[in-house]
């Protein structure tokens, strides 16, 4: 058996629920609406789990030919078969409005895999009494991912406050030197607060996959 099913502009991987947990997440850019609806309706058929396909612009979603599929324009997301809730909870802080697309990636895809979630919006350590006034809900967590642009400043600051997991997600949000994220996710690869993860650049999908992988480790599923 091959693990996979050879569509001939795609190899999709019919083994990866069996693997990780999840069937293969479908990547949207640079592929046709056929091709997703293909891709789509192969793992329908081959897995039990959500099906997803990310970064979806809305005249693609509105092309693909797959029925009971969910669309989420602002986390350009696709969803069939979303997941029945785990007892897995995941904050998600973002330190300003300007990175909520990036954190509303996050909150959908950890939503359609069936993580609880709960958002904090804009506690940037611009005001830092906005962050501390939300530290019953990070306490409450049992993954944080925090979003932010400019500097990354907050995920140094979350990570000083929670003892569980957190997910460091650098956004492209900023002026000049912010380099379109590229500050942002140096310091937090540098961060002071000892063990943060760190997914790349506007990658709230990364971000939701990682939680996904604590989730799924700490219910011994692995």
């Amino acid at each position: 058996m091959s693990g996979f099913a050879d569509l001939g502009y795609a190899r999709v991987d019919t083994d990866r629920e069996a693997r990780q947990g999840l069937p293969e997440v479908v990547y949207g850019p640079g592929k046709q609406p056929s091709e997703i609806t293909g891709i789509v309706t192969e793992l329908l058929a081959r897995s039990t789990g959500p099906v997803l396909v990310t970064r979806v612009d809305a005249d693609t979603a509105a092309q693909v030919r797959v029925p009971d599929g969910d669309y989420d324009e602002t986390a350009r997301l696709l969803v069939w078969r979303p997941a029945q809730p785990r007892p897995f909870r995941v904050c998600i802080a973002t330190a300003g409005t300007a990175d909520w697309p990036v954190a509303a990636e996050a909150e959908a895809v950890c939503t359609a895999i069936g993580l609880a979630t709960h958002v904090v919006r804009d506690v940037g350590v611009a005001g830092i009494h906005r962050l501390l006034a939300a530290r019953d809900d990070l306490a409450r967590a049992d993954a944080v991912i925090v979003v932010a642009g400019m500097e990354g400043a907050l995920a140094s600051a979350v990570g000083g406050l929670v003892a569980c997991p957190v997910i460091a997600v650098p956004t492209s949000t900023g002026y000049g030197a912010a380099l379109d994220g590229v500050t942002a996710l140096l310091a937090m690869l540098t961060s002071c607060a000892a063990g943060l993860t760190v997914v790349n650049i506007d990658s709230g999908f990364g971000a939701a996959m990682a939680a996904h992988r604590l989730a799924h480790t700490a219910a011994g599923l692995r």
